[in-house]
């Protein structure tokens, strides 16, 4: 079994600054590190490291040629992953001390996918295996029309979020990632509630408050686990990567979520997006205590 992920590759710039901009302030930042990032990127090297087999399928330019072998280095299949004559997407992140973040994405050579890029991946795929999807890429109709003609499962994590958009490739969805804002504005734009969309399941997260599983008119509640928080980059990518790669290794959506709420909790402690992902190890071998309530 396979994830495809049809995802963004970005070069992240995280910058450490006292407190996030405001509209006009010029601001001296205490330190800066180029890593690996992008929704995209980070889901797989997530999947990946929770053992799971994943093939990213997306783009970079001749200047990201190092992520590509990044993502190597993590256990990410590259083989779909083309080199374009335009420049690699990146992104501009600011962290204050209470880990919150600002972020400004170029994307680049993300929404610069072909069909044909897509279909020569997906036409590998067939029932057993999962399409991933974000909103950091142009291709979504395209890559969900071609996984359900070989029968893929299609799982999408509507971020960056634009309702207009997430209410038209949604209701194709399997499996759904939402926060709460989105939440509330995907039922806003589609004047129903999520009960009554035609999805098997939906997560909800909610950042430090855990998440909520919603499978058809039941809601389950899943708390999160203590964390000192460093940083939230990374940690709702990290966990939607971990709930993927578990079910595709057969596990249950409760213990799916279990797991990725462990590793989301390890992420937030850690500076930086794709390079500090937590590996299966570090997520079973880690104490947590008691999950929050």
């Amino acid at each position: 079994m396979t994830v495809f992920n049809l995802g963004s590759i970005n070069a992240d710039y995280t910058y450490q600054v006292p407190h996030l901009p405001q509209p006009g302030e010029t601001l001296a930042a205490s330190s800066v590190t180029r890593g690996l990032g992008g929704k995209g990127a980070n889901m797989s090297v997530a999947c990946a490291r929770a053992a799971g087999r994943v093939f990213h399928i997306g783009a970079i330019g001749e200047d990201g040629t190092w992520a590509t072998d990044r993502l190597l280095e993590y256990g990410v299949d590259t083989r779909h992953v083309s080199t374009l004559d335009v420049p690699t997407g990146h992104a501009i992140i600011s962290v204050d001390p209470e880990g919150e973040n600002s972020i400004l994405i170029l994307p680049g050579a993300n929404i610069e996918i072909t069909e044909k890029m897509i279909a020569a991946a997906i036409c590998e795929g067939g029932p057993q295996d999962w399409l991933l999807m974000q909103n950091e890429t142009n291709g979504l109709q395209e890559a969900t029309d071609m996984a359900k003609q070989v029968g893929m499962k299609v799982a999408y994590a509507a971020a960056p979020f634009v309702a207009k958009d997430a209410a038209q490739i949604a209701p194709r969805a399997d499996l759904l990632f939402l926060n709460e804002i989105e939440a509330q504005q995907l039922q806003d734009e589609m004047n129903t509630t999520l009960s009554s969309l035609p999805i098997a399941d939906i997560i909800v997260t909610k950042g430090g408050k855990g998440c909520a599983w919603h499978h058809g008119d039941e809601v389950t509640e899943f708390p999160s686990y203590p964390a000192d928080v460093v940083d939230t980059t990374g940690a709702g990518d990290t966990f939607t990567g971990y709930v993927l790669a578990s079910l595709d290794r057969g596990m249950t959506i409760p213990q799916a979520i279990d797991l990725a709420q462990r590793a989301a909790s390890l992420m937030v402690q850690r500076l930086g997006t794709a390079d500090v992902i937590p590996d299966l190890k570090e997520v079973q071998d880690a104490s947590f205590g008691s999950s929050q309530s």
